[in-house]
């Protein structure tokens, strides 16, 4: 079948990376691909790294996607663990970019906002919504592949019906509130100690 378009969606980690691909054709969606890939047969963070930039590249060369949507790490408090998830997130990134896929990026609340209405969301929520919206009968064994899916179908969303951006005028009080420091100390004199 020819698709108008061809998204591919990332949920990326360091243990298992989940990916999909959706294609739409006349305004009409199919899962093309919906899987993971499992990195923890290797102990070495470098070649996880290596497997994830193969992966995606054969993904890449295999299903032509025109956009690449990729769900933003959440921070959390452990640094090496967002270090690592970062690694996995940029080389995730540098293949698509290698390839000339453009790249877009959204926060994990943005994806669950987009697909069910909800940015708390569960990932059993999503799930159930990506089945009723989707067709999908078969659950997958790991969500890292509905996550990977619900990024993809955010990102088709964004192109359908983009949220429009509004310029909000500001009032008398927020402008005053905008001019500085500045302005503030030039009408407050006598609260600036020497």
């Amino acid at each position: 079948m020819k698709y108008d378009s061809v998204i591919m969606g990332i949920d990326p980690g360091t243990q298992l990376m989940g990916y999909a691909l959706l294609g739409v054709s006349k305004g009409k969606l199919s899962v093309l691909a919906m899987d993971v890939l499992k990195l923890t047969k290797e102990k070495d963070i470098y070649a996880r790294l290596e497997m994830i930039h193969t992966r995606v590249s054969e993904l890449i060369k295999t299903y032509q996607p025109g956009y690449f949507a990729i769900e933003a790490p959440f921070f959390g408090k452990n640094v090496q663990s967002m270090l690592k998830l970062g690694r996995a997130q940029g080389v995730a990134i540098a293949a698509a970019m290698q390839a000339g896929v453009p790249v877009t990026e959204y926060a994990p609340r943005k994806v669950k906002q987009s697909i069910t209405g909800n940015g708390n969301a569960d990932k059993d929520q999503v799930w159930k919504m990506l089945q009723t919206i989707l067709q999908i009968s078969e659950k997958p064994v790991h969500y890292d592949a509905t996550d990977a899916l619900s990024v993809a179908l955010c990102h088709h969303y964004q192109l359908v019906a983009p949220v429009p951006k509004t310029t909000v005028k500001p009032s008398k009080k927020t402008a005053k509130k905008s001019e500085g420091w500045g302005a503030f100390i030039s009408r407050n004199p006598s609260r600036v100690k020497g």
